[in-house]
């Protein structure tokens, strides 16, 4: 493979990803629409894409338009979606249509068009899991619960307990295996992109791999968008001398990957052909609680500001989730960024950058008035 297409590649893992591409001497194209709630509004090739890349404004749901660019490459890393698990649920058709619809241009192409495209790799995400993986210790038993119910999380009753013994349950890593559970738009539609996918990658044998990713942060990441990822969120919050907002108590807990593991991670799995066909989780398999990312934000930006822990909650949250990596080890994988190395990473660059605009409260009123936050 030599000419490497990257949809949504002027965006924050697509960016970090043509690096890569571009540094093993690959030929790559980028086509993005430049969703503004992440570029601002500008149709400019961003500042970061690297230059060497051929950058083309365009929709991946523009049929004619992709299928030019399909057919004129050797591999495609699908990375274009839009992205916010709360603003999914009041924006379907959006989601839906970007996301699955999206992604069913780009299949159909593959399905009937002469191509020369040797693999597919896909951007799934850990959001399709839902609930994250427990252990019971008094029954000896793994346990996948379903979402918490309102009347629990309205007592201020955050943990799972185990359904049979009624005991608190031990959160464990997931592995590619347990069942899917997505609870929002968003994970639906990650879901669709990962199983469409791999479903006509199998069908027409063209190799292709799901890649769940999880809590990806670091630089280039929008500031401004207030449903990107936690860190981006609350460092934003803190240069505006606001507290970062967490729901419930603070203690829930995710698994952060640095955005340059996980382009690395998108070129092993182009490169690599031990997984093709399947799922792979993408993160550290360290889990870190809300409330510690808040934390370490505070101090390393120097404000001494505390975070307010709300007691409220969203509707469709979870409250453990993080991965076991051991198929992604299998591929030759290695986080190279431990948190505190990532972060400083973050904020170096976070420093470079104007002032973000915090948007925070009003995203939080759009949420209560649709009823997700209580």
């Amino acid at each position: 493979m030599e000419r490497i297409l990257v949809t949504g590649g002027a965006g924050f893992i697509g960016s970090h990803t043509v690096d890569l591409l571009l540094e093993r001497g690959y030929e790559v194209t980028v086509v993005d629409c430049l969703d503004p709630q992440v570029h601002g509004g500008n149709k400019k090739q961003p500042g970061y894409l690297a230059h060497k890349s051929k950058f083309i404004w365009g929709d991946v749901r523009d049929r004619k338009l992709m299928k030019k660019l399909v057919c004129q490459s050797d591999g495609l890393i699908h990375l274009a979606a839009t992205v916010g698990v709360g603003q999914s649920m009041y924006e379907i058709e959006r989601y839906v249509s970007n996301n699955t619809y999206g992604t069913a241009v780009l299949l159909d192409i593959l399905a009937n068009e002469e191509h020369d495209v040797k693999k597919v790799v896909v951007a799934s995400s850990m959001s399709v899991y839902g609930e994250g993986k427990y252990f019971c210790q008094r029954c000896n038993s793994n346990v996948y619960p379903t979402l918490r119910s309102e009347e629990q999380l309205g007592t201020g009753q955050w943990d799972h307990k185990c359904p049979s013994c009624g005991s608190k349950l031990k959160s464990i890593p997931i592995n590619e295996n347990k069942p899917l559970m997505p609870v929002s738009i968003y994970a639906m539609s990650k879901r669709h992109q990962e199983e469409t996918c791999l479903l006509t990658g199998k069908t027409y044998g063209i190799p292709t791999v799901a890649l769940r990713y999880f809590n990806v942060y670091g630089s280039r990441q929008a500031l401004s968008n207030p449903y990107t990822g936690c860190i981006a969120i609350f460092a934003t919050r803190l240069l505006n001398d606001n507290p970062p907002l967490i729901f419930e108590d603070g203690q829930q807990t995710r698994d952060f990957i640095h955005v340059r593991d996980v382009a690395k991670a998108n070129l092993l799995a182009l490169e690599k052909s031990n997984f093709d066909y399947e799922a792979i989780n993408v993160g550290t398999g360290r889990p870190l609680s809300i409330a510690q990312i808040a934390a370490a934000l505070s101090k390393a930006l120097r404000k001494k500001i505390t975070p307010l822990i709300t007691n409220k909650f969203r509707i469709g949250d979870i409250r453990h989730c993080y991965a076991d990596i051991g198929k992604l080890k299998q591929m030759g994988f290695q986080p190279e960024y431990t948190f505190e190395a990532g972060l400083h990473e973050t904020l170096k660059w976070v420093s470079r950058q104007p002032m973000p605009k915090d948007s925070m409260e009003k995203v939080l009123k759009e949420m209560e008035e649709h009823g997700l936050v209580k």
